[in-house]
């Protein structure tokens, strides 16, 4: 069985956002997918680095059972809107408090190397925002994608195997969302 997170990082419960992740996790438990899930704007955790990462500030107990749900994972879904060119702040503050030196990285002494210590896991990203994917890519250089990608997931060793771009969602009708939906739900039930 396939051990697969879904971190939802939008707000708002009744958002689309958690209606693609629903769809996907319920046809990624229909092929036999274990599923956790953590909601990211329910967790209770310090949003800032008061220190930077010069001192590390204890982990909330929600961010240590988020941490050992991240462990278990195999694969990691991300389901989020990109706002601004980038992912909510949220969702942010969360691999800031999360992702920390000697827990999802190493650095390597008198070298500017590291080690990714959460190597061996994949990840998706499903992502909703109002650009056009095409203006967003050309314009935009695809910021918010390359910084959850490359930037957060890909610089600890998560590899993202797939991106699901969802856009434009804004004056959306509903006959294209709910062809996302079955979209999506074909993609958790081959647990890509």
């Amino acid at each position: 069985m396939k051990k697969i997170l879904v971190i939802h990082a939008h707000p708002y419960d009744s958002s689309y956002n958690r209606a693609l992740a629903e769809a996907y996790i319920k046809s990624a438990k229909e092929a036999g997918a274990v599923i956790e899930e953590i909601f990211v704007t329910k967790l209770h955790f310090k949003q800032t680095l008061d220190f930077g990462y010069t001192k590390r500030t204890e982990l909330e107990p929600d961010l240590l059972q988020a941490w050992e749900k991240i462990k278990r994972a195999e694969h990691i879904v991300v389901v989020s809107p990109i706002w601004w060119g980038g992912i909510p702040g949220p969702l942010k503050s969360f691999f800031d408090r999360l992702f920390l030196p000697g827990m999802a990285f190493k650095y390597r002494e008198n070298s500017p190397l590291w080690d990714k210590l959460l190597t061996g896991k994949t990840a998706h990203l499903i992502l909703t925002m109002d650009t056009p994917p095409w203006y967003f890519a050309l314009v935009y250089f695809n910021s918010g994608i390359v910084q959850l990608k490359k930037n957060i997931l890909g610089f600890c060793g998560i590899k993202t195997t797939k991106t699901t771009i969802i856009s434009p969602i804004r004056n959306s009708s509903q006959e294209f969302r709910n062809k996302w939906l079955k979209k999506v739900e074909a993609l958790g039930k081959s647990l890509s």
